[in-house]
């Protein structure tokens, strides 16, 4: 980031055409640039804490651009903790011009995520609170915004601060035991350390859940798959409720992977129709099988399709053996037969029979608890992996190992759980988080 002290400005709305958009300027400049570009309709306006005003935007020379609305938020109460000013104006040209303005008149375009970089800095936000700012903008789904929004009210997660604490009070009991080395017994001391150590390293395990953590910011991958002309096309159709892949009697219609985007329960899912599993002399076929296999080994959900018609056949069955926890086997084509046994649940991607109980199963599945403790960030979670593996140094340390080098892994666990907020981290960290942010943020 560049020099604090600049007043910055930008467009805070996305791009485009649209009803109203929003030019922010934040700095020590920021009112005194307002009042020269913003004409209220009422001459004798004074622009009070957070008072939107009615009036006209003017460029740099004074010439009239646009009708608009103008506020100003004065430190520290505002989003960066310094003087923000806001200009609402019509979308698409007009507010590039009136950002031009701006910048004419002493104000410098922001860099990616300034606005937040400085409300971390002035102490509006810590480390986790900007990030969470960043997953609510770019949230796979309702479920996923939901989740960072409370990160953004509570922090990275209660459970870390709590796990902080609890450090903090083991680095205290091993320094109370280093000052009085006659009354507080080392030994029993070293085991009371170990055992808390334990206790701390399981509650940072079932906050640290990659597969969790991916899905809220990406969505969860759900792959259809089985043999050729069993219905995985019909399926994936049913499943979004309009018509995405190609349906035809042919076997092998499916050379390639086909993905579309739909939201269940407030989390988004990518479902993945593939092409159909078997031995082929076709390349391009074989090509499309190597695709499938791809898609599967990245999936959170595998819907395994059999054909109620056939029952399950021996290539079927080689599929079967090669499933695991992810995979929900089903027959297909109910409308046509009944399902040859009661093993597995049966669906008609024709009719949409018992497409709800199949949706169900994808669900529990996904096993999305109500847990909000648990972190959503990658980064978050290799910071609560370095405190693991510190706290297995600890529970690990051969008897007699001194108290000192249980104290320099608490530490270093502390530490790594303090990077999470922004504590005790590096510049290039932090830039490189405000730089994945978008501009006007």
């Amino acid at each position: 980031m560049r020099n604090k002290g600049d007043t910055i400005a930008a467009i805070a709305t996305p791009p485009g055409e649209g009803g109203i958009a929003i030019v922010r300027l934040s700095g020590e400049k920021a009112p005194g640039i307002l009042k020269r570009m913003f004409a209220p309709k009422n001459p004798g306006a004074q622009f009070t804490h957070g008072q939107m005003h009615y009036g006209t935007i003017l460029d740099a020379h004074g010439q009239r651009l646009d009708e608009a609305m103008a506020v100003c938020f004065y430190a520290p109460r505002s989003y960066t903790r310094e003087d923000v000013c806001e200009i609402h104006t019509h979308g698409g040209v007009m507010s590039r011009l009136a950002l031009e303005a701006a910048v004419e008149l002493g104000a410098r375009p922001a860099d990616r995520g300034e606005f937040t970089y400085r409300a971390f800095l002035n102490g509006r936000l810590s480390l986790s609170r900007a990030e969470a700012v960043m997953g609510i903008i770019g949230a796979a789904g309702e479920e996923s915004a939901r989740r960072s929004a409370r990160q953004l009210h509570f922090g990275a997660s209660a459970g870390i601060g709590k796990c902080r604490s609890r450090l903090k009070e083991m680095v205290a009991l091993i320094d109370a035991a280093a000052d009085f080395p006659d009354e507080i017994d080392e030994s029993v001391t070293a085991q009371r350390v170990k055992s808390e150590a334990g206790e701390i390293l399981k509650e940072l395990k079932r906050l640290c859940d990659r597969r969790y953590a991916r899905m809220m910011s990406d969505g969860a991958q759900v792959v259809i798959a089985g043999r050729p002309n069993v219905g995985k096309s019909s399926l994936m159709n049913a499943l979004l409720s309009f018509e995405r892949s190609i349906v035809s009697d042919i076997p092998g219609t499916t050379r390639d992977a086909v993905s579309e985007s739909v939201t269940l329960d407030g989390l988004r899912l990518t479902l993945t129709d593939t092409a159909g599993l078997r031995k082929s002399d076709d390349q391009i076929e074989r090509l499309g099988v190597e695709i499938t296999q791809k898609r599967l080994d990245g999936a959170d959900v595998v819907i395994l399709l059999l054909d109620a018609e056939k029952g399950v056949t021996q290539q079927d069955r080689a599929l079967i053996e090669g499933a695991d926890e992810r995979y929900i086997i089903a027959y297909n084509k109910l409308d046509l037969k009944d399902a040859p046994d009661d093993r597995y649940p049966a669906v008609s991607a024709k009719t949409g029979e018992g497409i709800e109980a199949l949706l169900q199963l994808v669900r529990k599945k996904l096993s999305l608890d109500e847990d909000d403790e648990k972190l959503l960030s990658l980064r978050h979670i290799d910071c609560a992996g370095r405190a693991i593996e510190a706290l297995k140094n600890i529970i690990n340390a051969p008897e007699g190992t001194y108290l000192d080098l249980m104290l320099t892994d608490a530490m270093s666990a502390l530490e790594a759980l303090g990077e999470i907020d922004g504590l005790n981290v590096s510049q290039s960290v932090i830039d490189q988080i405000f730089e994945s942010f978008c501009v006007g943020k």
